[in-house]
């Protein structure tokens, strides 16, 4: 048997193809892919008058400060359990249903700070909630 002892070639991959087939591919997804915007929540942000506040004859004004102490008109918490701000609120609220309940945050608080009060809120049957804001004269003084 006589076998052949020449020189052999290395085989080579041949790209080309390959990004042929990946350029194809992102064409189409650049084709079928849809761009559109969160359509799910439209959002009106507020904006903070100082001629058109209203007057609430029913207000409960929380007070929320940066490191998280409640206080209920001008009456500071001892606790910051959901329990304390319910019983405040309802106390302050003397039963009623309808007042507005004016959340006044700092604006370093925690979130988890003022979702704390909204939900002492629900569970005293407090409905009506308002945030108090600042313009932007009164923030640069």
């Amino acid at each position: 048997m006589h076998f052949r002892h020449g020189s052999r070639e290395e085989p080579e991959i041949n790209l080309i193809p390959f990004i042929d087939v990946l350029l194809v591919v992102l064409i189409f997804l650049m084709l079928s892919t849809t761009y559109s915007k969160f359509t799910e929540m439209q959002l009106r942000l507020p904006v903070a008058d100082v001629e058109a506040q209203r007057d609430y004859p029913k207000e409960v004004i929380v007070a929320v400060s940066a490191d998280g102490r409640y206080s209920i008109n001008r009456t500071a918490l001892p606790d910051r359990s959901v329990e304390t701000v319910t019983a405040a609120l309802a106390a302050a609220a003397g039963g009623a249903k309808d007042n507005v309940v004016i959340i006044s945050a700092d604006a370093s608080a925690a979130h988890q700070s003022v979702i704390t009060v909204m939900e002492a809120a629900r569970r005293a049957g407090l409905m009506q909630i308002t945030f108090a804001t600042q313009s932007a004269a009164q923030a640069g003084r």
